[in-house]
């Protein structure tokens, strides 16, 4: 008897230790289903910016993207319509929430894997600040330096 109620108690906490906060459970709610990034701006600098995110395709390309997130196992995928300037098609994800300490945003984090959900570019992967997140809407920024000065892409995503 003592066996078992020691074997309940070490399933508990581990139970507990690995799961994900409240938070972060109801962030990854929301975050569940499909979204149009429906544009990519830059902040906190002045000029016209172009980049390459995610090290996938131009800024342009994503503009109009489809997304989506599915919570019951942390996978999802982007896709991004093909055009002359743009190399359209799915690109498979696995993604969470990162809760942050306090004032500190929560991040978006994902990496690349294949159709099988296998890893594809060896644990390399992607955080984005949290910034809004509602049942409609949700943005998203990452600070990047450009000339040494900071820029922040900001993502602007509307539910679908």
């Amino acid at each position: 008897m003592k066996k078992i109620v020691v074997l309940i108690g070490i399933v508990g906490l581990l139970m507990t230790s690995c799961s994900v906060s409240k938070a972060a459970r109801e962030k990854r709610n929301l975050l569940s289903g499909t979204w149009i990034l429906e544009d990519v701006s830059y902040e906190n600098n002045t000029g016209n910016f172009s980049s390459i995110i995610f090290n996938d395709a131009q800024d342009i390309c994503f503009e109009g993207s489809n997304w989506f997130f599915r919570d019951n196992n942390s996978t999802g995928r982007y896709t991004i319509a093909p055009s002359s300037l743009c190399n359209g098609g799915d690109r498979y994800i696995r993604w969470s929430v990162v809760d942050r300490e306090e004032n500190y945003a929560s991040q978006l984090q994902f990496k690349f894997i294949d159709a099988k959900n296998k890893d594809i570019d060896g644990g390399l992967g992607y955080r984005l600040n949290i910034d809004t997140l509602t049942p409609t809407n949700m943005i998203l920024k990452s600070n990047n330096q450009v000339d040494g000065e900071q820029v922040t892409i900001v993502y602007n995503f509307t539910k679908k």
